[in-house]
């Protein structure tokens, strides 16, 4: 397990865009699967996105695909969540989770990650 921190989420109109980061203070995500999840309020933890550990394969939600993306930069040290055109039903608490030993096949599941974050909210206003 690693400690995770996510940065980026905020109070937003809808349209606008953020872009969430995920980091492993003192380390790096290098060879770590790594995934978005949401929780909006009175539902479900919900994936959004995923991304492998050498970033080849990307996996999204149906309800993100086209407006968000899923990257790792160069050194994949850090692993982004691009989030364009949001909408109301995008708010929610938004957490990162990595596990080093996931080999991405497939769309992820939240038993699959060893390592979460502590979340952060993303709110869109109409």
């Amino acid at each position: 397990q690693v400690e995770l921190v996510e940065s980026g989420g905020g109070l937003v109109q809808a349209g606008a865009s953020l872009r969430l980061t995920c980091t492993a203070p003192g380390r790096t995500l290098f060879n770590f699967a790594v995934g978005w999840f949401r929780q909006a309020p009175g539902k479900e933890l919900e994936f959004v996105a995923a991304i492998s550990r050498i970033g080849k394969m990307t996996y999204y939600a149906d309800s993100v695909k086209g407006r968000f993306t899923i990257s790792r930069d160069n050194a994949e040290e850090l692993v982004y969540l691009q989030m364009t055109n949001l909408e109301p039903g995008d708010t929610a608490v938004y957490y990162c989770a990595a596990d080093r030993f996931l080999v991405l096949t497939s769309t992820p599941d939240v038993r699959d990650f060893e390592s979460w974050g502590q979340g952060t909210p993303v709110t869109v206003s109409p």
